[in-house]
């Protein structure tokens, strides 16, 4: 199983080469370029870990790290700068970095520091997400509770998917676009409210104890029946 990472990087030629490199040596890369962005995608997008440049638009690099532990989480993080000065790795590791890498670097040595920062979360998620009287099988696709199961088409697997790895949180439908359809050209983000249908039926005909949960404008969450 790959493992994922989010590529925080404003320049973009640099970030295009750095998400070449990380894909030929078998990770599985997001690329963003401001603070804004990567904090959206960390809070919902369950990372193994996270690379940030400290000098950002929007919100710095420590600002998104300081933000994600000040609310318990503990992705691994990666601080990457053209600072190099003593104080500034001190800084950057007090505010809850796992390692300091300054620009210009080193590719074997980037790796390596990716590769002890990871070590133990590559051997795969959970075979089965579950939150209330359903779970969902990651090998099968298969959506169940104690009434019964569906088998998931693949979006469908995908959608869900995110929901129980953010429950509680809300997503955007433009999160959804972006990681299940890609920006498909011929797609329109209506297609998120479809797929929402769908797995709400399922979730009925399951009598699951949880829904999704639907705030007009913002997006969609997975959550408890009250």
């Amino acid at each position: 199983m790959r493992v994922r990472l989010l590529l925080a990087e404003d320049e973009r030629s640099l970030s295009r080469a750095i998400a070449a490199i990380l894909k030929r040596n078998r990770y599985e890369v997001d690329a963003v370029y401001d603070g804004m962005d990567a904090l959206a995608y960390l809070e919902n997008g369950g990372y193994d870990a996270a690379i940030l440049d400290i000098m950002m638009p929007g919100l710095d690099g420590l600002s998104v790290l300081r933000r994600l532990r000040a609310g318990g989480d503990a992705t691994p993080v990666l601080l990457l700068t053209a600072k190099s000065e003593v104080e500034d790795k001190v800084l950057g590791l007090d505010s809850g970095a796992n390692d300091y890498l300054t620009k210009p670097f080193a590719v074997p040595e980037l790796l390596a520091r990716l590769r002890a920062m990871t070590r133990g979360r590559a051997a795969g998620p959970a075979p089965q997400l579950r939150l209330g009287n359903i779970s969902l099988d990651r090998a099968t696709h298969e959506l169940s509770s104690p009434v019964g199961s569906y088998r998931l088409a693949s979006k469908e697997f995908q959608m869900m998917e995110m929901l129980l790895q953010n429950p509680g949180r809300m997503i955007p439908a433009e999160r959804f676009m972006e990681k299940i359809w890609g920006y498909d050209a011929n797609a329109q983000v209506h297609v998120v409210w479809v797929y929402v249908s769908y797995l709400r039926r399922k979730l009925e005909r399951l009598q699951a104890d949880v829904h999704i949960r639907v705030v007009r404008g913002v997006g969609y969450t997975l959550e408890a029946i009250a």
